[in-house]
């Protein structure tokens, strides 16, 4: 049966063309690139080495002839079967295992530090230290714990650092737990207390403080990842994590950031918005943004203006921002902020009102309007509510009255 384990890694038919095996693996290595996803590591790397033999048309015509145990045998002599290859190779080319066919390492887990910058860090960049607690392998003892041939294999979990436990539950019934080994806390080993590594007393790793040097690049963003590569807590016989820095973005006095683009509110007075104005932002990065309005050209409330590339720059390509934009509230006067004869000057100005006819007959009455806050609102809503029920007690329960 032929082998078609990397073309199903690659998600494509052992008829595809160079063009199809290019196209489909950059989808899949970007999907699964572990900047963007860290968790698939190994699947990437599959992805990797499936890539590079089938895009070699020497090592996929050895594959499609012999399959993945063909290819082996004739590119790196030796053999392993075609189930055992891929795992191998990974363990062997990316330091995931000891040797031979022994399982790989664990991974230890990963590190998260949140990093709080400003929006002014964002635009401009800049480079933070952070100081770090970590574990690393202890140097006198080299990670052993004590003396050479000191460490022994625990009598009482036979290395696997658990216990199996049995519980009668029934008639012909039982139930098998697992507990962590308490003699050797789960290390499948034990050693001496005289024997132990007097620097780390036994635990294999000592405790430093590093300083990591965190670049926060121009235009990265709120919830941006940062790797730092294998410099997580250490453990023997164990791959360090990654220590991932992850960007926490602290509120602005004047700006909010969509995307790329810079957003912030303006008040403005009603002559402003009338007959013009001028005013500065002092922008991201010291800046001061000379904003002009010309004199009539009116600005309504809500108002949204756009001032194009002084917003964010693009991640990767500085040279490209976004767009500032302002939204406006215009403030109007107070009350009796001019006489009779001023409003009369300013009526002549503006546009004139519509043309008003006073309707004629008995059933025309003029009313007063007064000012309605919130308050009074929820006040009158109450008063209809306290008048509803005063109705519906007189009436009775379950009685409506008669229309006549």
């Amino acid at each position: 049966m032929a082998d078609n384990k990397l073309y199903e890694i690659l998600g494509v038919s052992r008829t595809a063309s160079e063009s199809e095996i290019k196209r489909n693996y950059h989808k899949l290595a970007k999907e699964y690139h572990p900047d963007k996803n860290p968790a698939a590591g190994d699947r990437f790397k599959e992805i990797s080495y499936a890539y590079e033999v089938l895009s070699d048309p020497k090592k996929r015509q050895t594959y499609d002839k012999f399959g993945l145990k063909g290819l082996q045998e004739g590119g790196q002599g030796g053999g392993f079967p075609p189930e055992d290859f891929l795992g191998h190779f990974f363990s062997d080319m990316f330091g995931m295992g000891g040797g031979g066919r022994g399982r790989g390492r664990a991974r230890g887990e990963d590190t998260i530090h949140p990093l709080k910058v400003s929006l002014e860090d964002m635009y401009v960049g800049k480079t933070a230290k952070l100081q770090l607690s970590k574990n690393v392998i202890c140097g006198p003892c080299k990670g052993v714990g004590g003396k050479p041939g000191s460490v022994v294999c625990c009598r009482d979990c036979h290395g696997q650092g658990i216990k199996v436990s049995y519980q009668q539950i029934g008639p012909n019934m039982t139930r098998q737990f697992q507990t962590r080994c308490p003699t050797c806390q789960g290390q499948g080993e034990t050693i001496n207390d005289k024997d132990k590594c007097s620097k780390c007393k036994g635990k294999k790793v000592l405790n430093e403080i590093k300083i990591l040097e965190v670049h926060v690049e121009k235009g990265m963003k709120e919830n941006q990842k940062i790797f730092f590569r294998g410099e997580g807590d250490q453990q023997p016989d164990t791959q360090p994590g990654d220590v991932i820095i992850v960007l926490q973005q602290k509120s602005h006095d004047v700006f909010k950031r969509t995307g790329d683009d810079l957003l912030m509110e303006r008040e403005i007075s009603l002559t402003e918005a009338l007959c013009g104005f001028e005013f500065v932002v002092k922008h991201l990065d010291g800046r001061d943004l000379l904003v002009r309005h010309l004199p009539g050209e009116v600005i309504k409330p809500g108002d949204l203006k756009g001032i194009q590339g002084e917003g964010m720059p693009q991640y990767k390509n500085p040279f490209e921002k976004g767009n500032l934009y302002i939204k406006f509230d215009v403030t109007f006067p107070e009350n009796n902020f001019a006489s009779e004869e001023q409003l009369k000057k300013i009526e002549s100005i503006l546009p004139p009102r519509p043309a008003f006819v006073m309707p004629t007959g008995e059933d025309v009455e003029e009313v007063n309007m007064m000012e309605y806050t919130a308050s009074e609102r929820s006040r009158g809503r109450e008063e209809a509510y306290a008048s509803d029920d005063d109705e519906n007690m007189h009436a009775g329960p379950g009685v409506q009255c008669a229309h006549q």
